[in-house]
């Protein structure tokens, strides 16, 4: 299915956050995601499904000063 990451076009098998967060490779922690600019919880990540057209942001968090 094709979806937006961070405003570049993807595409995935993966039918929920979850499974995109595992696709990409995303870190345990340190992450925010939103899908179609609705923040979701990572409690909620296994639930929250994926449609065709979605748009995701996904935050890393960076240390600094």
């Amino acid at each position: 299915m094709k979806i937006t990451i961070n405003s570049n076009a993807h595409e995935t098998l993966s039918t929920t956050v979850a499974g995109l967060s595992k696709e990409l490779g995303l870190p345990d922690s340190g992450v925010a995601l939103a899908v179609n600019y609705q923040m979701v919880t990572r409690e909620k990540w296994a639930e929250t499904l994926l449609k065709e057209n979605d748009d995701i942001l996904i935050i890393k968090a960076a240390s600094g000063g």
